[in-house]
């Protein structure tokens, strides 16, 4: 659906035309999990694949939302009524967007919003950053809020955090709002600073697939909330403010100092070594040595399985098979307990891994998964 499609389905729901229409990106991590919460490094990339929303402003303090990707009408809400967790149903992000604006004092007094999204839900992909990101941005344009890329990315952050009730990190919405085209976005979660490196595997003869293992995950249940608090734990017992400052040089240290905490003993080491991968990323990235980057994402997926225990049989079925199939690296991605993997190969060995893949899934019985080519995208924008 395009940005025509959505403002006619804005008019037939709503009896006018939008003020506008707006675009923002999910994305796929290349590198760097479980780190934004620890003040760490990432590395994601948007997907062409974006939440679109058609927006107008109201002054009655109504809020009016509607899906097209979801069974059901218009839900109205008023904004003096809008409380962190009164909502379980996907209204929850925009609505937690507006809430999170309102509580920072800029003045939103409604909204007319029509969404729909290509981003593949519960996948691993930040569906849930693209609608909030899209509506944050759509707001900050029709009221003139002022406030920069990184401000909206904190403010969804505060919106699925506080309203929505999961403890997710800053760098999906970062990443929805900020990317460019063409680059990875190498973020420092505690300053948020950032850095765009080129990444055109195309040009060098390579691929990035994502697997989509079609087993779906809920951030805001138990298991990834346990992850953050076990590593609040570890910084504490350690005594810094987060694990990014343990250094890696002195990893070893700080496990013998947890003694026989082993649960997180294990969530320390997979931060500290991830935080070291992402940076070891950047460099090879820099320097030209794109094939390189393959055994360190590889790396990654097998402290995510072995320490930080969020993989899931799907998961390590396709790293598994594509490694053995001939790609240069594979990694789970994403907060984990299903979504998608990531596959880095040769252009040429695309398909045998492809097919691979799927004929490995067929053989044990899971859903087939869905496969496609990650292109860096660009963040959220405008676009009527």
């Amino acid at each position: 659906m395009g940005a025509q499609q959505v403002r006619d389905g804005f008019a037939a729901l709503y009896g006018a035309e939008p003020e506008g229409v707006w675009a923002a990106p999910g994305r796929v991590n290349l590198i760097g999990e479980h780190t934004d919460y620890n003040d760490g490094f990432v590395m994601p990339f948007a997907l062409p694949h974006t939440a679109l929303a058609a927006v107008s402003r109201r002054d009655d303090g109504r809020l009016r939302l509607h899906s097209a990707d979801v069974e059901g009408g218009v839900v109205e809400l008023g904004l003096d009524e809008l409380a962190p967790q009164s909502d379980t149903r996907w209204t929850a992000y925009p609505a937690g967007v507006v809430w999170a604006l309102r509580e920072a004092g800029h003045a939103v007094t409604g909204a007319d919003v029509h969404l729909t999204s290509t981003v593949p839900s519960g996948a691993g992909l930040s569906s849930s950053a693209a609608l909030e990101v899209v509506v944050a941005l759509a707001l900050n344009d029709l009221y003139d809020l002022g406030l920069q890329r990184w401000q909206l990315a904190r403010l969804c952050q505060r919106a699925e955090n506080v309203y929505v009730g999961a403890p997710t990190g800053i760098m999906d919405q970062t990443a929805s709002a900020c990317c460019e085209a063409g680059h990875a976005l190498f973020l420092d979660t505690r300053d948020l600073s950032q850095r765009q490196i080129p990444f055109d595997l195309a040009a060098e003869g390579m691929r990035l697939l994502v697997v989509d293992t079609q087993v779906k995950h809920a951030h805001s249940d138990g298991e990834y909330g346990k992850r953050r608090a076990g590593c609040e734990k570890g910084a504490a017992l350690l005594g810094v403010d987060a694990l990014r400052d343990v250094p890696y040089g002195e990893l070893d240290a700080a496990l013998d100092r947890l003694g026989d905490e082993e649960e997180v003993r294990r969530l320390v080491r997979h931060v500290v070594t991830e935080d070291q991968r992402v940076e070891r990323v950047v460099s090879l990235l820099r320097s030209g040595d794109t094939r390189a980057i393959g055994p360190v994402l590889t790396e990654g997926h097998a402290s995510l399985r072995d320490d930080f225990r969020i993989s899931c049989p799907e998961l390590d079925l396709v790293v598994d098979t594509a490694l053995t199939s001939g790609a240069l690296g594979a990694r789970m991605t994403g907060g984990g307990f299903g979504g998608s993997a990531i596959v880095l190969a040769e252009a040429a060995d695309v398909e045998t891994i492809t097919k691979a893949v799927g004929e490995a899934f067929a053989a044990a019985d899971f859903t087939a998964p869905r496969v496609f080519e990650a292109v860096p995208a660009a963040g959220a924008t405008r676009l009527a």
